[in-house]
Formats: structure tokens, C-alpha cells, sequence
């Protein structure tokens, strides 16, 4: 937990410096498409130490992140047998990626939404959608809904309670990996059934 520990502080100074958009431009988008870490690693800390910056965190985040969403679609479109494949297997991906595209046959976009909006990874929904042929203009609606409502959603409760969330986070921060990790779990066991 120490190296957690490590990251977070690391993360938390890195938000306050000048390098702190160029580090969540490069999160939100490459996390799109094979980064393996979510926006919000950069994001919160940014927000907790820019809290009168929130709403414009956020929506850098959402911009950055639909547009990496896009090239993760092309690269499932254009490059799946050549970069596609490499990034899922690497990530280790590939089955996740095979239940994501017998989904798409019954949900379509909104496969796309329900993805935005839970801890499972947004690089395979990018991927598959690009494979699947998905409707271009449906597939950025629905990321960038389903972004705009995670988000915004950290950036409002932050805003609120910010340094109260600050010290939540710092006290309980093994807790809180933890949950990240089961919420995770629950959502590739939840496509697994469905």
C-alpha cells in the first residue's frame, strides 16, 4: 500500500504543477484507447487542488476523453488486425472484448452509454464499436453522454466537498482502491452474464 500511497501524493503534486492539462490530456485520451489507468487518476487530484476549476477540469477530461474514444474507434475500424489485437491482448482484453461484441447485436449505443458511465473498460467499448461498425454520430452521443455524466458528477461533488473529500480520500485510500477493484470485478461479471 505503500507504493499506492506513493502514486496518489505523486499524482495529487503533479495536479498542481504546469504539466497538470498536458498529464490529463495525455490520460483522458490514451486512456481511451490503451492507457490502463482512468481519467479521474488525474482528474480528482486536479479538481481537489483547482476547486473553483472543476467544471473546466471536467470538461477537458470529457472532451479529451470522447475524442481518444474516437481514435479507439478507428483503431477498431482501420487497425484491428494490426494495432487492435496487440492492445487487448497486452491489457489482457481479449475476452472481455469477444462478450462486448455479441452485446452490441442486442444493445447497440447503448452498450456504448452503460460503458461511459461504469468502471469497465472504456478502451474495449472504443475498440469493439469501431470493429462492429457502430453509427458514428450514435457512438459519439453516447460516449460523450455517459462521459459528461461521470464526470461532471465527480467535479459536483468535489466542488462541494473538497478538502472533506481530500481527506476521505487520503484516510480511506485502500478502502476506496478496493472498491474500485470489486466495482470493477462486478462489471466484467455482469457482462459475463448478460
Amino acid at each position: 500500500m505503500k507504493i499506492l500511497k506513493k502514486t496518489y501524493d505523486y499524482v495529487l503534486y503533479l495536479s498542481e504543477t504546469k504539466y497538470a492539462f498536458a498529464t490529463l490530456f495525455l490520460v483522458s485520451f490514451l486512456g481511451s484507447i490503451f492507457f490502463p489507468f482512468p481519467t479521474e487518476i488525474i482528474m480528482i487530484p486536479m479538481i481537489l487542488a483547482r476547486p473553483k476549476k472543476a467544471w473546466s477540469i471536467s470538461s477537458l477530461a470529457l472532451m479529451f476523453s470522447v475524442l481518444g474514444g474516437l481514435a479507439g474507434y478507428y483503431v477498431g475500424a482501420f487497425l484491428f488486425d494490426t494495432v487492435g489485437i496487440k492492445i487487448l491482448e497486452v491489457l489482457h482484453y481479449q475476452d472481455m472484448f469477444e462478450q462486448f461484441k455479441t452485446l452490441y447485436s442486442k444493445w447497440d449505443y447503448w452498450i456504448v452509454f452503460a460503458g461511459g458511465l461504469t468502471p469497465f473498460p472504456y478502451k474495449v467499448i472504443c475498440i469493439a464499436s469501431g470493429v462492429v461498425g457502430m453509427n458514428i454520430p450514435l457512438f459519439i452521443i453516447a460516449s460523450a453522454v455517459s462521459r459528461a455524466l461521470r464526470y461532471y458528477f465527480i467535479a459536483f461533488l468535489l466542488k462541494k466537498y473538497g478538502d472533506d473529500a481530500r481527506m476521505f480520500i487520503e484516510k480511506n485510500l485502500e478502502m476506496l482502491t478496493i472498491i474500485a477493484f470489486v466495482l470493477l470485478f462486478m462489471a466484467v461479471y455482469f457482462v459475463k452474464m448478460m
